[in-house]
């Protein structure tokens, strides 16, 4: 099994500690993980993916054109990332500011409202958490239990304290996540 991923939103959406998370459950669960971050000097506001791949076997390399899926939070990552799908492969978007939503038949596509979750659940700094889970129910690629750990090994000792929360969030994503078309 491997699994090519990109990420992509603004910056300050969580978008590179969502795929730290994910590679460090994979390591959790000795998979063979790559996490490559690109993003503007302008940092908060400006364009952030990151590229995370998983996998049973050695990773070659982390360069990727094409991904089995894309998680887009914005509508700039939607028009750049959209056709780096690969045919039969997954698009996850939040809706939030998208204006022009993905038109491919050839790859299944799912929404959540991310933004507006966490934002009624009073958890707006785990928005990327309620995208995470949307993401693991689609393709629960790694043990519940390991995101815990990938929450503790990524996250300050500080913001331990947070984990409940994100958990939380996590699970609201698997709840809320749809099936478009």
């Amino acid at each position: 099994m491997t699994e090519e991923i990109i990420i992509a939103g603004f910056g300050g959406q969580g978008v590179l500690s969502m795929g730290k998370i994910l590679a460090y459950s994979g390591i959790m669960q000795n998979q063979e993980v790559s996490w490559m971050p690109s993003y503007g000097p302008e940092m908060r506001g400006g364009t952030a993916n990151v590229t995370v791949i998983l996998s049973d076997e050695r990773i070659s390399s982390p360069v990727l054109n094409q991904f089995d899926t894309a998680i887009i939070l914005n509508q700039q990552s939607l028009d750049k990332f959209e056709r780096t799908v690969k045919p039969g492969g997954t698009l996850l978007y939040d809706p939030n500011g998208i204006t022009k939503p993905p038109t491919r038949n050839d790859i299944s596509i799912y929404s959540i409202e991310a933004a507006e979750l966490a934002a009624q659940t009073g958890l707006a700094k785990t928005f990327n958490m309620v995208v995470l889970g949307a993401f693991l129910k689609i393709k629960p690629l790694v043990d519940e239990s390991n995101i815990e750990k990938g929450l503790q090994k990524s996250l300050p000792e500080r913001h331990h304290h947070m984990i409940p929360e994100n958990l939380k969030a996590i699970n609201i994503g698997k709840e809320h996540v749809k099936k478009v078309g």
